[in-house]
């Protein structure tokens, strides 16, 4: 698709705390709101009419069936059904299929058409407090557009574990993946700081942090993690940070330059927990300090990566 074909690269994106996004609507209406996700979730756009569906007896409700495109098979999600709209069969004909990859999991989200691709700074994208009252939010930033118009950035990894649970974390192994690891003493006593925006992908980190009783904080973007480490007195006492790449205010990316730029807390181990998992975003990261990447859909091994990287950190700081 030509909207996907002049994308800038990811490391220049990351270098200026900037991301591009995929603008698109899920009707045909002028007054349906714009939404987007980063381009980097995404594949292609392909014309629904043109991709045989086939429906799959007794799942879940969002899931129209999967199509075969380049000899795999793809999951469709309805995402008008998931925020409430329902297309009428005129409008499915006319609608298209956004072929997304989140780790390594490939979907299709149902849209009605891909408007542009833009480009915005972190410091551009808001997320204000009314989409984070409980659990059940689906939206978790947003931005404007060149006109004004409100453009919603979308939580899909919510979206993903509704309908496609067995692509996420699995609770169970890592309740069980400290259990024949030494725990550093720092690790027992100390706070891992968290930065994530994803109401899911907090659920999942708070479920393995509180089952293996370590204790931690999460901040809904990296400027509010590096506000609170600034006024901290002793920053050397974090064990560990774990971040997220693409959040609004600040990204991962700059979170892990500042970090590692200040002699203060250089030596913190930073883990970077993402759905961005391109080999570009992971060469990224290392070149900026960041001491392990770890895919969303595989967080269940977070903690024995921190432990590893604690040791490794240690390590490095005797003296020889």
């Amino acid at each position: 698709m030509s909207l996907l074909e002049h994308v800038d690269g990811a490391t220049n994106l990351a270098k200026n705390n900037e991301v591009q996004l995929l603008v698109f609507k899920i009707d045909a209406a002028e007054e349906s709101p714009y939404y987007a996700i980063n381009v980097f979730k995404t594949r292609e756009v392909v014309e629904a009419k043109r991709h045989h569906l086939t429906h799959i007896p007794g799942c879940h409700p969002l899931l129209e069936g999967t199509i075969v495109l380049r000899e795999l098979q793809i999951p469709i999600l309805n995402l008008p059904r998931w925020l409430g709209v329902e297309l009428e069969e005129s409008k499915r004909k006319m609608s298209n299929l956004l072929i997304c990859d989140f780790n390594g999991v490939v979907i299709g989200i149902r849209i009605m058409y891909a408007y542009r691709v833009i480009k915005k700074n972190w410091n551009e994208m808001h997320a204000p407090d009314s989409y984070r009252l409980g659990d059940d939010g689906l939206v978790i930033n947003d931005t404007r557009l060149d006109d004004g118009s409100l453009c919603l950035v979308l939580d899909y990894e919510k979206l993903l574990s509704e309908v496609i649970p067995q692509a996420m974390v699995n609770i169970d192994v890592a309740s069980k993946s400290l259990a024949n690891i030494a725990v550093p003493e720092k690790l027992k006593k100390g706070t891992v700081l968290i930065a994530e925006d994803s109401k899911t992908a907090q659920r999942h980190l708070k479920q393995i942090f509180d089952h293996a009783h370590i204790s931690y904080l999460i901040f809904n973007n990296g400027k509010e993690l590096m506000d609170y480490i600034n006024k901290i007195k002793d920053p050397s006492l974090i064990p560990a940070v774990i971040t997220d790449i693409e959040m609004p205010e600040m990204s991962g990316f700059t979170i892990i330059q500042r970090l590692k730029s200040n002699p203060e807390t250089k030596s913190i181990p930073i883990i970077v927990n993402s759905s961005m998992t391109g080999d570009n975003n992971k060469r990224e990261a290392a070149s900026l300090g960041a001491d392990g990447f770890i895919d969303k859909t595989k967080s269940e091994n977070i903690l024995p990566l921190i432990v590893e990287k604690m040791n490794d950190m240690e390590m490095r700081l005797l003296p020889r």
